[in-house]
């Protein structure tokens, strides 16, 4: 009997590990199980002692953690990905460019946790860029922490947090991955918007092999077979595309 391999992801890569997973299980024979969440509240548990074979961060600081502390046998990038912006579509923010949006006291920023989620933590980042080049915006102290932490909001199966928050009125603007763009960029309701290069964060993900069961499954990822399902899922991928 084929032992199940048991992953932990971070909830970014959900559009695209579960197709990925699902080919490599059917091409294999192996099954996958995959638990998603925030990649700094999955790297406690696996430190609590959780079976996981191999674990897929949204940062590379937690692979290399549980590297140092010999919980991992190998850390590897896989993919990366960017930061943008999604706003609610109205008569005040239509015409706005990114600054103005970020920039406006009367429209919420929302954001992911840092430290419990490394979308918070590129975004925290980028927020003191660009408030060390226009010291009279507020943007830190403005910025609230809605999902990805211990206490946050769950947000629905299949929903994409930003523009759930927007549409249950949570919030007016919100900074995540870009490579969410592709699945709103048909929304009527929402703005989606890039950031300048300049304030720009390098999303790198890594991969945590925990156990010797995981080394199929770690190269089908980084092959490039598993690398185009990250690809049309929207990240950045090894090759640079």
């Amino acid at each position: 009997m084929t032992t199940t391999l048991h992953a932990l992801a971070a909830g970014s890569l959900k559009r695209a590990f579960i197709p990925l997973c699902q080919h490599f299980s059917h091409q294999t024979g192996i099954p996958v199980s995959v638990d998603f969440g925030p990649a700094g509240l999955l790297r406690e548990r696996i430190e609590a002692g959780e079976p996981c074979d191999l674990f897929a961060s949204a940062n590379t600081q937690h692979p290399q953690a549980l590297l140092a502390s010999g919980r991992a046998q190998a850390a590897a990038t896989f993919a990366f990905n960017r930061l943008n912006l999604t706003a609610r579509k109205t008569a005040l923010t239509e015409n706005a460019d990114w600054l103005s949006l970020l920039a406006n006291p009367a429209l919420r920023l929302g954001t992911s946790t840092p430290g419990c989620d490394p979308s918070g933590d590129y975004t925290f980042e980028l927020l003191a860029r660009i408030e060390a080049d226009f010291p009279d915006v507020v943007l830190t102290a403005r910025a609230h922490r809605l999902v990805g932490g211990r206490t946050s909001l769950t947000v629905p199966e299949g929903a994409i947090a930003s523009a759930w928050l927007i549409r249950r009125d949570l919030t007016d603007v919100f900074i995540g991955y870009a490579h969410y763009a592709q699945a709103l960029e048909d929304s009527d309701d929402l703005r989606i918007l890039a950031l300048p290069e300049a304030y720009q964060t390098r999303c790198e993900y890594q991969l945590a092999r925990l156990s010797d069961a995981a080394r199929p499954l770690e190269q089908f990822i980084v092959s490039s077979e598993g690398q185009a399902f990250l690809r049309h899922a929207g990240f950045l991928t090894l090759d640079g595309k």
